[in-house]
């Protein structure tokens, strides 16, 4: 009963709202019109919307006569917020096939996620990375870096394997670090190696501001280091 009614509470609030916002939209409140005036209310229209740690809430969109006004409150053509639609993508990223969140989707966040929901945000998750992934490194001179191979967990086809990655992290001269570059490849190849350096050389890192490498023994490591 406390669910249904902070759900049916939070409903009317966000519909509230919305109202407001027409209101200032049009200038002017539900009731008064002038003459003057070649737009005004045109009704609402039921729609849902899913919120973390809420579940799904029923809301009523108000319409103008001419189409023009649109919500900031609730972006249109979407279903659930942003702050769930992460959450989604980190438990698809984790090994949980679209198929089985789809089931528990609903006893998750009161309502059936589909398949084709979870992968399109998923593509919105490793756009946003891939970006972080080829940001400048212009900004701040590194003074040092932590390099290393590890493995992570990836997802790859229809399964989730461990994939060999390779990794840089910076220093600059206030002390501050910062994953420079994460590429996927073999630790124990200096061709992999000397490429990973070159993405970072090529994405506005300066060599020639770096003091020292910390690394392991790994073979031709040490040697690709000091030559880019």
């Amino acid at each position: 009963m406390i669910r249904a009614d902070v759900k049916e509470s939070v409903g009317q609030y966000l519909s509230g709202l919305m109202e407001t916002e027409l209101t200032r939209f049009l200038g002017r409140a539900p009731y008064p019109r002038a003459e003057q005036d070649s737009n005004h209310r045109n009704g609402s229209y039921r729609r849902s919307f899913t919120m973390k740690g809420i579940g799904k809430v029923r809301v009523r969109v108000p319409r103008d006569r001419q189409g023009q006004f649109s919500t900031q409150v609730i972006p249109r053509c979407q279903r659930y917020e942003k702050a769930l639609q992460e959450d989604l993508c980190l438990v698809f990223l984790s090994g949980v096939s679209t198929r089985t969140l789809s089931l528990i989707s609903e006893k998750l966040i009161g309502r059936r996620v589909s398949p084709e929901e979870v992968s399109k945000a998923s593509e919105k998750l490793v756009e946003a990375v891939e970006a972080w992934r080829q940001r400048d490194l212009s900004r701040e001179p590194i003074k040092y870096m932590y390099i290393d191979g590890t493995l992570f967990r990836m997802r790859v086809a229809k399964e989730v394997n461990k994939v060999p990655v390779l990794v840089a992290i910076g220093v600059t001269a206030s002390g501050h670090r910062t994953v420079l570059g994460l590429q996927s490849g073999d630790k124990e190849s200096a061709v992999s190696w000397r490429e990973f350096f070159k993405d970072l050389k090529g994405r506005g890192l300066d060599a020639s501001q770096v003091i020292l490498g910390s690394m392991d023994g790994l073979p031709g490591l040490e040697k690709v280091f000091s030559e880019e």
